[in-house]
């Protein structure tokens, strides 16, 4: 899957990863996640901290692979998300806004995936469903 548009992604993603979910509801990784699910994608959590709950503790430890990697984490974190997405044969790293590094997003190109830094999937996919 080679894709370069917003549109693109939202359309031709089936499996997202949530990186950096958390288990308090009102957190968006949490609800974002929720809210993916229930417009028809695959998601997978993933948070080293919580892998002990059955939590997937990173990207590869997904077993069925991931279109997707949407990461809820600290920019100082996203380099090794991107690289953990790059071994796991991941084909878009989307940084919600907060999670942004520009480093870690020219590091994803450079490796043939799509980088998107700064907008949130939640309002894309909404407002490419007509709820935004």
């Amino acid at each position: 899957m080679i894709v370069n548009t917003i549109p693109e992604i939202l359309e031709r993603a089936k499996t997202v990863a949530v990186v950096g979910w958390s288990e308090k509801p009102e957190r968006p990784s949490h609800w974002i996640a929720a809210y993916l699910e229930k417009a028809g994608y695959q998601v997978t959590r993933v948070n080293p901290g919580l892998a002990s709950r059955g939590i997937a503790g990173v990207v590869a430890a997904i077993p069925q692979g991931v279109d997707v990697v949407d990461v809820f984490r600290s920019p100082e974190h996203v380099p090794a998300v991107v690289a953990e997405a790059i071994a796991a044969g991941a084909k878009v790293v989307w940084m919600q806004p907060g999670a942004e590094n520009e480093e870690a997003a020219a590091t994803a190109r450079a490796a043939g995936l799509t980088a998107l830094v700064g907008p949130c999937i939640y309002a894309e996919h909404r407002a490419r469903a007509g709820k935004g």
